[in-house]
């Protein structure tokens, strides 16, 4: 096969997009913020065809397993790691906030605070238990799959390759259509992924354009922070969890960074996920495997959701002078667990999870959050990012507590990427 050259290379291309994004926002605001439709429409073509994605994928790997136990036992340990990586966020952001304090010194008065939260308070508001429970449940069998649900669609896609299973003698040819029906969907990533340097031009120069780099000026500290924070978890906790497993966590990154590039751009991990979960695959995880801890780890393993969460509310909290005791901040860390587990799905997760903790903790108030309406995008590309990922990794450590990852493909996948990534494109 012949070796593409650096400027047919989406990654590259991506780049040039990004950066032209960056210059046309900062020298032509008012043209760089009527690019926002290139990035919006970009992102909306990427969702149209997710629910396809999760449920050929994920139908099909539990259609090809003949002990359903396997499956039930890929879920648990699943969420175990989602649970405890998602917990291990939460207290390295509590860690970090009360060691920098970007917030101390602002010396805000609350009763001068102004700003529209009410969208996000209003959702945090709805999202109970019971109904985050029963949102799970589709109106229809098949209502899933033009919706954009990711958990709906997961539990029918379990139900279908369960019942493809037990009735496997005579639903033969139910599997064999949807294995001939993933080459065209699957061809179809593959075409929308052309319009990825598109789409990162749009939103990375209506972002700048909107907003400014100046914006943040002000709360550079706050940013700067969650982006060390972030960084530092992901090469040193996730990269010691990648070294346990036998593999290295920077060649895995740059083995998926055309995806990581794509969610810098648009600032929307949904952008990445099929060809994450196509990646994974190649790589040597099972079908089952990525079929299910990709996209459930998209609603329940947010470890940047989780950082971002504990360091803006002790940003909010330290802005307006509220001393939090070690109780309050432990009450702090759990009520954040149960609501980052709660907004799971729910567009927007981060700020509503952030409405929802505040919600539930008086001393802080959620009129604080309108401090960094402002430069939540700005932050929003590293709590995607860092959700990749520790999504990425957890494909890899679950598959291979499973015994179900070819570590001599995987090795072989991140030694030679941009051959995987040519293959992939053809």
């Amino acid at each position: 096969m012949k070796k593409k050259k650096i400027y047919q290379q989406l990654y590259f291309q991506v780049i040039i997009a990004i950066t032209l994004g960056i210059l046309l926002g900062k020298f032509s605001p008012e043209l760089g913020e009527k690019m926002k439709p290139l990035g919006d429409g970009f992102i909306k073509l990427v969702k149209m065809i997710i629910a396809p994605v999760i449920f050929i994928t994920l139908t099909l790997g539990i259609a090809h397993m003949t002990d359903l136990k396997k499956v039930g036992r890929i879920a648990v340990k699943a969420m175990i790691y989602f649970f405890t990586f998602s917990t291990l966020a939460l207290i390295i952001g509590l860690i970090v906030g009360n060691l920098l304090q970007p917030g101390s010194g602002l010396n805000i008065d609350p009763t001068s605070l102004s700003g529209d939260v009410s969208q996000y308070q209003q959702k945090a508001h709805d999202t109970t238990l019971t109904g985050f429970i029963m949102n799970i449940i589709p109106e229809t069998l098949f209502s899933p799959l033009i919706g954009e649900n990711i958990l709906q669609v997961l539990l029918v896609a379990i139900l279908m390759g369960v019942a493809l299973v037990l009735t496997k003698e005579k639903s033969g040819k139910v599997t064999e259509f949807l294995q001939v029906l993933a080459a065209p969907i699957f061809k179809i990533v593959h075409i929308l992924m052309k319009l990825a340097p598109v789409g990162a031009f749009g939103a990375m120069a209506f972002t700048i354009g909107k907003y400014g780099l100046a914006s943040v000026i002000n709360l550079i500290f706050l940013v700067g922070t969650f982006y060390i924070t972030s960084i530092l978890f992901v090469v040193l906790i996730l990269g010691s969890v990648a070294w346990y497993n036998g593999f290295n966590i920077f060649k895995l990154m740059y083995y998926l960074k055309e995806e990581l590039l794509l969610v810098l751009g648009t600032s929307s991990s949904e952008s990445a996920l099929p060809g994450i979960m196509e990646k994974m695959e190649k790589a040597g995880c099972s079908k089952a495997i990525v079929g299910l801890v990709v996209p459930t780890g998209y609603s329940f393993n947010l470890d940047g959701t989780n950082i971002y969460m504990t360091l803006a509310s002790l940003f909010i909290a330290q802005a307006l002078n509220i001393d939090l005791s070690i109780e309050k901040q432990l009450m702090l860390l759990l009520v954040a667990m149960l609501s980052s587990k709660g907004a799971a799905g729910v567009t927007g997760a981060g700020f509503v999870t952030l409405a929802a903790t505040l919600a539930v903790v008086p001393e802080i108030p959620i009129a604080g959050m309108t401090l960094i309406l402002g430069i939540d995008k700005f932050m929003s590309e590293c709590r995607a990012l860092t959700n990749v990922i520790g999504n990425s990794v957890a494909t890899v450590v679950v598959a291979n507590w499973e015994k179900q990852l070819d570590k001599g493909q995987l090795q072989y996948c991140l030694a030679n990427p941009n051959k995987i990534e040519e293959k992939l494109e053809v």
